[in-house]
């Protein structure tokens, strides 16, 4: 009997040895799921932004995503000639799930070096930090009258991000979850500077070039931001209709591996996993 006891005791000690055993391995390879995919559990996230609050984002674009029920951010200039006379349609955006986000009342750039096309009344070297910070906290008074949010995110106009040396979105951190620059990278998510996230900007690429940067994006486990101006016309940075909806055909073929949403909703997820993961 006593032996009996013993050959049990050896097999309880074995399984259990092998019951801790594979708990560890799937914890294991749950943690490693989780770092390769970490967007809501698919291997990537994109970005669609549109810049400017053209009236061929309402025309060209909107229709496309529409169709696909795919969802963008449209970082609206406030004075734009869009703005001014199809408000309402702008507005109906913000109840069907895109993000109207800020990029600022009259859209300031650093003049000069190439850009003759600025206006020197909105030539950020003419301008000090506080007028930029008011003038961007004006847009977002005037996009909640628009849609009643107050949550949003900010798109530095051509890029500029300081006024002479100092840098004016550190004053408002509070006004935005998160602002996009302009750089043609991509970065994992523990990697993401949620106030200077880049992006790829579109200039006449083809669906097939758009679509490398999302293989590049899923196999690198990375934030694909894409910045669209014209669609169709409208800009001088410009995308053919067809190479737009090609292209969103095929991240809505995809939306398995890749979570596709607004740059507001992307970047409140980032924030809360660095938040979790940085402990």
């Amino acid at each position: 009997m006593k032996e009996l006891r013993h050959s049990d005791a050896g097999k309880y000690s074995n399984m259990k040895k092998s019951f801790v055993a594979l708990v560890v391995s799937l914890v294991f390879m749950a943690c490693a799921s989780a770092q390769l995919k970490p967007w809501q559990g698919k291997k990537c996230a994109v970005v669609l932004t549109y810049d400017d609050a053209i009236d061929q984002h309402l025309d060209n674009a909107i229709p496309v995503l529409d169709s696909l029920g795919l969802k963008a951010t449209f970082y609206i200039t406030a004075f734009s000639s869009s703005m001014q006379t199809r408000m309402n349609e702008w507005r109906k955006l913000a109840t069907r799930g895109y993000e109207l986000g800020n990029h600022t009342l009259y859209h300031p750039c650093i003049g000069g070096k190439g850009r003759e096309w600025v206006r020197p009344e909105y030539d950020m070297n003419n301008y000090t930090v506080q007028r930029m910070i008011d003038e961007t906290r004006m847009t977002n008074v005037f996009l909640q009258a628009l849609d009643g949010k107050t949550k949003r995110t900010f798109a530095f106009t051509c890029g500029d991000m300081k006024i002479g040396d100092s840098s004016f979105i550190s004053a408002m951190k509070n006004d935005f979850v998160a602002a996009r620059a302009v750089r043609n990278q991509m970065h994992k998510i523990n990697e993401i500077d949620l106030y200077n996230v880049d992006c790829y900007m579109v200039n006449g690429q083809t669906a097939a070039q758009m679509i490398e940067w999302v293989k590049k994006a899923m196999e690198t486990n990375s934030l694909l931001v894409i910045l669209f101006h014209g669609v169709g016309g409208g800009n001088a940075l410009n995308v053919e209709i067809p190479a737009h909806r090609e292209f969103l055909r095929y991240l809505k073929k995809n939306e398995k591996d890749i979570m596709i949403a607004p740059m507001i909703t992307v970047a409140e997820y980032v924030r809360n996993w660095q938040a979790r993961n940085s402990r």
